[in-house]
């Protein structure tokens, strides 16, 4: 239950071991990521089908060569399909226009549009809980590993979601990226626009919903960063607690940049993206595959890229340099497996639903809009995680 709005939030959680649920499960979700057309699956055999059921060897979602940069690349993803997506507003469109305020759980209950109960005072702010408000009159979308800065911590959006036009307060599932505070900042929150969390940050955030691996995530990447800077720097770095603070630094921030060759490099790449019709990207660091981010068209890769592509950046910078040689085919194999052994279903009816797939190393999250004219896939994030099956 959405504890604000009193949306109720519906939840199922099905096994997936069976052939023929895994049959049909794919079928869905690769439907919906192409908003109809042909899926293709695998069987238990290893044959390739579509959703017809007819054999026909091709991939509806296929991978070109990549971009690399050093030991990041990134291989643009293409669907024979695309979805409209314009319905839909940022975070960041949404705090830059005044629309969208995000504020401390519990602190201000004059977040309410005309007509809606004004919610009960809570005994005081939270670290996984903030909340949200939509003024605007269309709908949000947040995705997992933004962040929004400020209030008494930075915190990170720990799922995907979609949040109606002209919402009631929406009580928010985040986690802290700043773990040396617990000082009010500012009333409310502003979004980190320069950059999304990186995938080993998001990671325990979005599939294990635990803070101190968060934590302890932030510490490794803001050490790992320092690493690299000049001793007086590189101390400065180190010293601070906030993720946000940290790769906002005008020195760690333009080494960000320069990995993928400043601005210009930033604009040839989303040409790139653009001219091939993307709507996602696979990320490989040291050869091997890591994670991938899938939208539903390339307008809304387009939107987010800027933030994302420092995200991947972020992560190739604080990983180790092993040496390892990129391979199209395994970021088509990646992209590719899509099913698991087990799901786990919200929904908000009528507005979204979302899926957490586990499968043999990798976990699969997607975002489904049930919005009018919708009914397609908005976002899919898959991350790989080696003992994901050995846990379950």
């Amino acid at each position: 239950m959405d504890r604000s709005s009193g949306v109720p939030l519906l939840r199922r959680e099905e096994n997936m071991t069976n052939p023929g649920e895994c049959w049909k499960k794919w079928t869905r979700v690769a439907a919906m990521i192409l908003g109809g057309a042909a899926a293709t699956v695998l069987t238990t055999s290893g044959a390739r089908v579509n959703a017809a059921g007819g054999q026909d060897g091709r991939e509806n979602l296929k991978v070109l060569e990549p971009m690399v940069h050093g030991n990041l690349a990134l291989y643009p993803v293409v669907a024979e399909r695309s979805n409209d997506s314009s319905m839909l507003i940022t975070l960041d469109e949404g705090i830059r226009s005044g629309e969208v305020t995000v504020t401390e759980a519990g602190e201000d209950r004059g977040l309410v549009r005309p007509g809606h109960a004004v919610p009960p005072r809570r005994n005081g702010a939270e670290v996984n809980r903030l909340v949200l408000v939509n003024n605007s009159k269309k709908p949000l979308l947040l995705l997992a590993g933004e962040i929004v800065t400020g209030g008494k911590q930075d915190r990170v959006i720990g799922a995907d979601r979609i949040v109606p036009a002209g919402s009631a307060p929406i009580d928010l599932s985040v986690f802290c990226v700043e773990p040396g505070r617990w000082v009010e900042s500012s009333a409310n929150f502003g979004s980190m626009g320069a950059q999304m969390a990186q995938p080993s940050v998001r990671t325990p955030a979005m599939a294990e919903h635990n803070q101190a691996k968060v934590w302890d995530n932030v510490r490794a990447s803001n050490k790992n960063i320092a690493a690299g800077l000049a001793a007086p720097l590189a101390a400065q770095v180190e010293s601070t607690s906030s993720y946000a603070k940290v790769f906002s630094n005008t020195a760690v921030a333009a080494a960000v940049t320069a990995e993928y060759g400043g601005a210009e490099g930033e604009r040839a790449m989303l040409r790139a993206l653009k001219e091939k019709a993307a709507v996602g990207v696979v990320v490989t660091i040291n050869g091997e595959v890591a994670w991938a981010d899938v939208f539903a068209n390339t307008d809304l890769l387009a939107r987010y890229w800027p933030k994302l592509v420092r995200s991947y950046v972020a992560e190739a910078m604080t990983s180790s340099n092993a040496q390892g040689k990129p391979q199209t085919r395994d970021a088509q194999m990646f992209i590719n497996s899509l099913s698991g052994g087990r799901e786990v279903v919200e929904t908000e009816p009528g507005i979204f639903r979302r899926s957490d797939v586990t499968g043999d190393g990798y976990r699969v999250f997607t975002l489904t809009a049930l919005l009018p004219k919708t009914g397609y896939v908005v976002h899919l994030t898959k991350m790989r995680q080696p003992d994901t099956m050995a846990r379950k």
